[in-house]
């Protein structure tokens, strides 16, 4: 039986005992394993791995010996309660074994998951498990994590009261970072509020995001469109440091400019702008975009984009001999300084 969306939510979240089997496939190995953990973690329990409850068989091995997948399945553990037996980078090669298995299959024996890479339509193993009358198969694509799923996650890490705006810059979050990322910063989250009992806020959720070059580059660029015009040197050399090229630096402030200058034009006011910003603005980072917005006013920002465009051209051009990051850096302090003069 093939399941999407909210029917592979629901059975991860909680299997049916009777089920035979579940296929997770996807070209993501490591959003594949974490669907996978979470359903043996919700088929045995936290503990039944270390109970014996749990069988694990790579594909290589099943290959060598392809009764190994049927003992799995059968095999008594030392504890009582549900098992499972999991089989690991499966293949259409392993479609004929996993039937067998999987027809002999009775009540009380282990559920079996298989986890593999991405299968077309095609695919044998695809075939068995949809066509199967009590096997699913789910795909697990690049796609960002639903309300729900996220949800989900926060819930199972202790997080029920999630205020609307910080749920908002979650979910912005989540479609800048992996799943593996976003799980850990979820559970940094868990333990960053472990002893406080109000609702998580946005501020919250900007203290637990990883850091990031993005990050750092966010620093010099505040720095600037906030006229403070010491700090900007000791920034730049803190990013050079670090590898970050003038026209990556270049590049980063002609975005956050334009930004800076569509919220100005929203009729809505720079606030409204600033939340329709793609990619998601989100945290102190908004607020502070949304004052620098405010402060500069369409014109000062439309100059600010022709300096900025001027220096892109010059550290493009095949004449110019002047170092290239002191030439973003002049650029950067002039546009401190203009910043100064606004209004």
């Amino acid at each position: 039986m093939k399941l999407s969306g909210r029917e592979a939510a629901r059975h991860i979240a909680a299997p049916d005992p009777t089920a035979t089997g579940t296929l997770i496939y996807g070209q993501d190995a490591m959003r594949v394993a974490l669907k996978r953990q979470d359903l043996v973690v919700n088929l045995i329990g936290p503990h039944g791995e270390a109970e014996m409850q749990l069988e694990r068989l790579t594909a290589a091995e099943l290959r060598k010996d392809p009764a190994m997948l049927a003992d799995a399945i059968k095999a008594q553990g030392f504890f009582p309660g549900p098992r499972a037996a999991l089989l690991e980078d499966a293949r259409d090669g392993d479609a004929k074994t996993v039937a067998a298995a999987l027809a002999d299959w009775q009540p009380g024996d282990a559920h079996v998951v298989v986890t593999a890479g991405p299968l077309t339509a095609r695919s044998a193993l695809r075939k068995l498990f949809e066509g199967h009358a009590t096997a699913f198969a789910l795909g697990v694509y690049n796609d960002p994590p639903s309300r729900e799923e996220l949800e989900a996650d926060l819930h199972k890490a202790g997080l029920a009261d999630v205020a609307p705006q910080a749920m908002a810059d979650l979910a912005a979050l989540s479609r800048q970072l992996d799943p593996g990322d976003l799980r850990q910063t979820i559970e940094k989250l868990a333990l960053y509020k472990l002893t406080d009992a109000t609702a998580v806020t946005s501020d919250d959720i900007a203290a637990c995001a990883p850091a990031t070059t993005e990050a750092a580059l966010d620093d010099v660029l505040n720095a600037v469109a906030e006229a403070r015009t010491a700090e900007i040197g000791p920034l730049m050399q803190k990013l050079a440091g670090q590898g970050i090229q003038p026209v990556t630096l270049c590049i980063g402030a002609t975005r956050h400019f334009r930004t800076l200058h569509a919220a100005s034009c929203d009729p809505g006011g720079p606030g409204a702008g600033i939340a329709k910003a793609r990619p998601p603005v989100f945290g102190p980072r908004r607020e502070a975009m949304q004052r620098q917005a405010q402060g500069w006013g369409r014109p000062k920002l439309e100059q600010a984009l022709q300096l900025l465009t001027d220096t892109d051209l010059q550290l493009r051009s095949a004449g110019q001999r002047a170092p290239q990051m002191a030439l973003v850096e002049r650029a950067l302090i002039r546009l401190a300084m203009l910043a100064t003069a606004r209004r």
